[in-house]
C-alpha cells in the first residue's frame, strides 16, 4: 500500500506497511465519528482503527469514501468480538459491507475468546488467505497466548494491540513481541498517563510541544504503533503534528521512568 512519505511505518510480517500513528474511534458513532475520520484524513492520517463492537464501521467507511483519499492509501483495522467466535466469515463479510470495502488491511481478534482461540485463529488465517484481510492479529493477548496460537497453527499474529503508555512501559514486554516478530500496537495512550507530570511538561517545553504530543512521539521513537482517539478537530490535528521533532535518548529514558510496571 502507498503511504505518505513523511509518515513512519512498521513492516508487517506478511507484507504491507502499518503507519505508526492512527486514529482510534472507540466510543464515537454517527456524525461525530464521520467528522473525526474525515478531519483525520484531511490533516494526513492514513491509519484508522475501528471494531465491530464500536458500531461505527459504516461511519468510518463513508468518511474514507468521501475523503477523496484513495482506498489503497488508508490502512483500516477492524476487530472480531469474541462472542462472534464460530461466525468469523459472516462477521467479517458484515464488517466489509458496513465499511463498503472489499478488504480490511488488518483484522484482529478483539480479546481472547476462551478455549476456542486456536480454532478462531485458524479461521482468521483462512480468511486472510482469501484476501478478505491483508493481515491478521489479536488484541489484549499475553505473549504466552501468542505462543499458544503459534504452537497450534505454526503462525503467530502479525499484530497484538494492547493498552500502552508511559505508565505501562515494559521493555521486556516490548522485546518479547519483537523476538516473536509480532508488532506491538498501543491503544489508550492517555488513559493511564498524567499529562500534568513534571517530566512530560519539561520534555514538552524543551521541544515546544504539548505533553500529549510527547507521549505520542515517545511511542514512535520506541517503534510502537499508537492510535490516540479524539473527536475534537484541534486535538486530532495536534496528535498528528508529531513528525517535526523527536526525542533523544535522555528524553526517552526520562519518559520511560514514568513506568509503574514492576517485574518480579
Amino acid at each position: 500500500m502507498a503511504i505518505a512519505d513523511h509518515q513512519p511505518t512498521v513492516s508487517l510480517p506478511g507484507g504491507g506497511a502499518l503507519p505508526l500513528v492512527g486514529l482510534g474511534t472507540w466510543e464515537m458513532t454517527g456524525s461525530q465519528c464521520y467528522r473525526a475520520v474525515r478531519h483525520a484524513l484531511d490533516v494526513g492520517y492514513r491509519h484508522i482503527d475501528t471494531a465491530t463492537m464500536y458500531r461505527n464501521e459504516r461511519d468510518v467507511g463513508r468518511a474514507v469514501r468521501d475523503s477523496g483519499v484513495r482506498r489503497e492509501e488508508v490502512f483500516v483495522t477492524t476487530k472480531l468480538r469474541p462472542s462472534d467466535a464460530g461466525r468469523e466469515r459472516s462477521t467479517l463479510e458484515g464488517s466489509l459491507r458496513a465499511l463498503g470495502m472489499d478488504y480490511v488491511d488488518l483484522w484482529l481478534i478483539h480479546w481472547p475468546p476462551g478455549g476456542t482461540g486456536a480454532q478462531v485463529w485458524r479461521r482468521f488465517l483462512a480468511l486472510r488467505d482469501e484476501a478478505k484481510a491483508r493481515a491478521v492479529g489479536v488484541s489484549n493477548y499475553a505473549t504466552s497466548q501468542l505462543d499458544e496460537l503459534d504452537r497450534a497453527t505454526g503462525e503467530r499474529p502479525h499484530v497484538n494491540q494492547i493498552r500502552w503508555g508511559p505508565a505501562l512501559h515494559d521493555p521486556e514486554e516490548l522485546l518479547a513481541h519483537r523476538r516473536r516478530g509480532v508488532v506491538l500496537e498501543g491503544y489508550s495512550p492517555f488513559k493511564t498517563t498524567d499529562l500534568r507530570h513534571p517530566v512530560l511538561a519539561e520534555v514538552a517545553g524543551r521541544h515546544g510541544v504539548t505533553p500529549a504530543q510527547v507521549v505520542i512521539r515517545w511511542h514512535i521513537d520506541h517503534g510502537v504503533v499508537v492510535i490516540p482517539k479524539s473527536g475534537t478537530p484541534e486535538r486530532i490535528a495536534a496528535n498528528f503534528d508529531v513528525f517535526r521533532f523527536s526525542l533523544d535518548e535522555e528524553d526517552l529514558d526520562r519518559v520511560d521512568s514514568l513506568s509503574r510496571v514492576v517485574r518480579r
